[in-house]
């Protein structure tokens, strides 16, 4: 339900996380990128002459976009001294994470570079977030995990993307509790609200079926974002986990109000609510006005479904005609039954035993309560003889019998004050 996979193309893995390729000759480092206590910057280190040299031929292939060349040149480097070895498998990293299909490699090189801790502050930086995201490419979550917390250690800096980045991998790599700390941050430090943190860390809730936390996050989301469908019906979804129909029931009439609610499981909750919170009739009306505009397909369930709504507002000949329509598309002996049961109170009677006929000539079960539901129907239809009928058949069933018995004597007594023989 709520994975969201990061992925990240090649093209910003090398150049959205900083990790901009630049020529040996202009390796000076600007601005520190650690802000740690007590942090000095130390000296800048630049490549040896003969590696530079190479180098620099690599770099001028790169800005030709002849990227084979470059990396050929860049492996056939044989660099003695460490700086100027984990230099250049920092550019070999750099140019493989832009190619397709060589992440798993890139990130060997990338790893070689920092370990050794010679980089440059900026470089050295930069190649830890760029080994969060590749790793993050790469599935190896626990590396990210790893290179993340490398990289706001070394740097003493928070950063809301990479707090978003490591709250997604905690979610893929199972650590659903480690979500919560990160993804707090993350929405902290946005100048901007941004849904990811608030998803993840929603996430991390209803997996692990924490619903009133859930909850809460899903009324921030709401607040922060209003204008988006898929929070409301979210939230009133996640008030029905809670049980708390009320809230429930508001959140999705203002998101009904609004224009959200488009989908046709999110109408007949609405209506399910309306159902239960005893209005069935705004439950009817609005399921036939959108079955009339098309949103739904017109099938014996749905015409069930209204037809219950009916009943319960006490609308019995529309709630009877209805099922007469879902008989018709179904067959469904209950269909029938029902629809007997409403023209019986509806004083019907003529059209309750039709339709009640239908119910026995299509199997329905315990057809012993049909027989009594004719009983009643014939009996006030003034039918003395097809009461006692059913009255009998009604007997059969234990469950039935004391209220049959009781009923049996009464229609003798009505035939024999009409002169009927029965």
């Amino acid at each position: 339900m709520m994975k969201r996979t990061f992925k990240m193309s090649a093209a910003a893995l090398v150049f959205g996380a900083g990790a901009m390729l630049s020529a040996p000759t202009v390796l000076a480092q600007v601005n520190s990128p650690v802000v740690c206590p007590g942090y000095e910057k130390g000296k800048t280190t630049l490549v040896g002459e003969r590696v530079g040299k190479k180098v620099q031929k690599a770099f001028e292939a790169y800005n030709q976009d002849l990227m084979d060349e470059a990396l050929t040149i860049l492996i056939d480097i044989e660099a003695s001294e460490a700086f100027d070895k984990a230099y250049v498998d920092r550019f070999i990293g750099n140019l493989m994470a832009s190619q397709e299909g060589q992440g798993t490699r890139a990130l060997g090189y990338l790893v070689n570079a920092v370990e050794p801790k010679v980089l440059n502050d900026l470089e050295h930086a930069q190649t830890l977030k760029l080994l969060g995201d590749l790793s993050m490419q790469e599935t190896k979550y626990n590396d990210a995990i790893k290179y993340y917390n490398a990289w706001m250690d070394f740097t003493c800096k928070e950063d809301a993307d990479v707090y978003t980045r490591l709250t997604q991998a905690y979610y893929e790599s199972k650590q659903l509790d480690m979500m919560i700390e990160p993804a707090d941050k993350a929405i902290a430090l946005y100048e901007e609200p941004n849904k990811n943190p608030y998803v993840l860390k929603l996430t991390s809730f209803y997996e692990r079926k924490m619903f009133p936390q859930t909850v809460a996050v899903a009324e921030e989301l709401v607040r922060m974002f209003p204008g988006e469908d898929r929070w409301w019906t979210q939230l009133g979804l996640f008030y029905l986990l809670v049980e708390d129909f009320d809230k429930a029931l508001s959140t999705f009439e203002v998101a009904y109000s609004q224009g959200f609610l488009t989908k046709e499981n999110h109408i007949k909750t609405l209506a399910q609510l309306y159902q239960t919170s005893g209005m069935p009739h705004k439950a009817a009306e609005l399921l036939e006005k959108h079955l009339k505009e098309g949103l739904f397909e017109k099938d014996a369930d749905l015409l069930a479904t209204i037809a219950n709504a009916h009943h319960q507002a006490k609308n019995f000949t529309q709630a009877a005609s209805l099922y007469a329509q879902a008989a018709q598309l179904s067959s469904d002996p209950e269909h029938y039954r029902k629809q007997g049961t409403l023209l019986l109170v509806a004083e019907d009677y003529r059209g309750a035993i039709t339709a009640l006929n239908n119910a026995l000539e299509r199997g329905i079960e315990n057809p012993a309560k049909v027989h009594f539901t004719l009983m009643e129907a014939n009996f006030y239809a003034g039918n003395f003889r097809q009461a006692y009928n059913h009255v009998l058949e009604a007997k059969k069933d234990r469950s039935l019998r004391r209220n049959a018995s009781a009923w049996e004597p009464y229609i003798k007594d009505k035939a024999k004050n009409r002169g009927i023989s029965i």
